[in-house]
């Protein structure tokens, strides 16, 4: 099964970091965040990975140029543009899929413990178009609604009060992909909002660690856990 990793945004409140790298490759505990993240999908034997790239994406490119990866990995470097939104970044990619084909896919700032395998089994049991796993995280985030396993109402950056959000793990089917116009298409707001509509759009519960990385802040929070955690130490 193979994993999209969107590593082309700007970054832009973590600027400490980010006016000389992409968002991830800022180091978590010594060691790049999108590396850490690849380490998570290899663990559960998902291992063929298609990394879209972005602003500063040379940079991505001289990484993996330089480093020896493992052996059992494939790593697709793709450009996707400079100015292209989530969404589009993903559309880009259509061509790595075949009809009714199921990939994973994540952003390039967030690490959690979720467990994939139980997130894919769970998004084939359900028959979804796409699922998202849904995390409880501080209050500044947007929020979705839950009924039955179905997202039932999808807001980014809301008030709407539940107190689950999208955590960024996803499982999506290649036929979601048609609800995606361009690129200037928000991934987070017409598409998944459209299929939540149609009830095609399903959230995996996840209550364990999860954690993003859009500022300085939030990386010390990031490297706290990952130290005080034998697993997470061990995965990351």
């Amino acid at each position: 099964m193979k994993v999209v990793i969107l590593a082309g945004g700007l970054g832009t409140r973590l600027s400490e970091y980010t006016k000389t790298l992409p968002k991830p490759m800022v180091k978590v505990l010594k060691k790049p965040i999108l590396l850490s993240i690849m380490n998570l999908y290899s663990y559960y034997g998902y291992n063929e990975f298609i990394i879209a790239l972005g602003y500063k994406g040379s940079v991505i490119k001289d990484y993996f140029r330089k480093t020896e990866i493992k052996k059992n990995w494939t790593v697709n470097l793709v450009d996707t543009g400079l100015t292209t939104m989530t969404g589009g970044r993903l559309k880009r990619l259509k061509h790595f899929f075949i009809k009714n084909e199921d990939f994973l896919m994540t952003y390039g700032d967030g690490l959690s413990d979720v467990n994939l395998k139980k997130l894919v089994n769970f998004h084939k049991t359900k028959k979804a178009l796409a699922t998202l796993t849904a995390v409880r995280p501080p209050s500044r985030f947007g929020v979705i609604k839950i009924h039955n396993d179905k997202v039932k109402v999808f807001k980014e950056k809301s008030s709407l009060g539940e107190g689950w959000i999208n955590g960024g793990f996803f499982v999506i089917n290649s036929n979601f992909l048609k609800f995606i116009k361009n690129d200037s298409t928000f991934l987070e707001r017409d598409p998944l909002e459209k299929i939540s509509k149609k009830g095609k759009l399903f959230a995996y519960k996840h209550s364990g660690f999860w954690q993003c990385m859009d500022t300085v802040r939030d990386k010390e929070i990031l490297e706290n856990k990952i130290k005080n955690s034998k697993w997470l130490k061990k995965i990351f």
